[in-house]
């Protein structure tokens, strides 16, 4: 059994302070590819160097919604230039964030949309943000997928199963974190069985969110596992089908990624 953790922050403090051990443990719990995600285009140094370092580790770029202000004219051509690297398998994390409001909501939509352009003119997918947002997220996916095809994933999913199905209609994948493991998450574990098996991927989001049995502490990519145990719990299905299922939906989504692997 071999799973991947589709969006974790290596670079995060909590994480990096121990990341030897980070990548040994994740090893050990037969997590053999991370992928680091990024939260500001200014940080590209930083992604690039973690996944030259590491073979098990590949890097997105581009900007979260709660670090717009930081950066709020990063240009569509941009994105598409540093993302030729080849370890770099994605644009992102981008989207909308309703529940912390830390930018006007109209320039968070414009930066979103810039990122969608990228991801359409690089050909790799989008890791979307998407927070007490589900209208307007519905919207601007129809509106922009309606110009020109694009893929994404609806990462760390806690949504309506309005915008779940909207995703899935719109060819997204939908990724579920430890959010799911939590008792509370009834509501999420029956929207996670609804998902067309080859529309699942599964996440850790480190170092936030750690699953049950582990919450409270500081999350890291070996704890996708726990995550990967609920979902096949809550499809009725074993852990090595949900982690060959996932692992096959990361490289198709990823495609960049295959070649990655094909290549290390």
């Amino acid at each position: 059994m071999s799973l991947i953790d589709s969006h974790c922050h290596l670079d995060f403090p909590e994480l990096y302070a121990d990341l030897p051990g980070v990548l040994a443990r994740a090893g050990q719990a037969g997590v053999d590819h991370l992928i680091t995600i990024s939260t500001g285009v200014r940080h590209y140094e930083r992604y690039r160097a973690l996944a030259e370092a590491h073979a098990e580790v590949s890097f997105t770029i581009g900007t979260h919604p709660n670090y717009v202000m930081d950066e709020p004219e990063v240009a569509t051509a941009t994105l598409v230039s540093l993302a030729q690297h080849p370890k770099c398998v994605a644009i992102g994390e981008a989207g909308l964030d309703y529940h912390y409001d830390k930018c006007p909501r109209d320039q968070a939509a414009r930066v979103f949309r810039n990122h969608i352009a990228a991801a359409r003119q690089s050909g790799l997918p989008l890791v979307i943000h998407s927070r007490d947002a589900d209208d307007d997220m519905a919207a601007i996916l129809r509106d922009e997928m309606g110009q020109g095809r694009f893929g994404a994933i609806l990462h760390c999913f806690t949504a309506s199963p309005a915008l779940a199905e909207t995703g899935v209609a719109l060819g997204l994948f939908i990724s579920f974190s430890g959010v799911l493991t939590f008792k509370s998450a009834e509501q999420l574990r029956a929207i996670a069985r609804t998902v067309p098996e080859d529309r699942l991927l599964v996440e850790t989001d480190a170092p936030f969110l750690a699953p049950m049995p582990h919450r409270g502490r500081t999350n890291e990519p070996s704890y996708v596992v726990e995550t990967a145990k609920v979902l096949a719990q809550a499809r009725g299905v074993s852990l090595e089908h949900v982690a060959s299922a996932t692992r096959a939906n990361t490289l198709r989504c990823f495609s960049k990624l295959t070649l990655a692997e094909q290549n290390a």
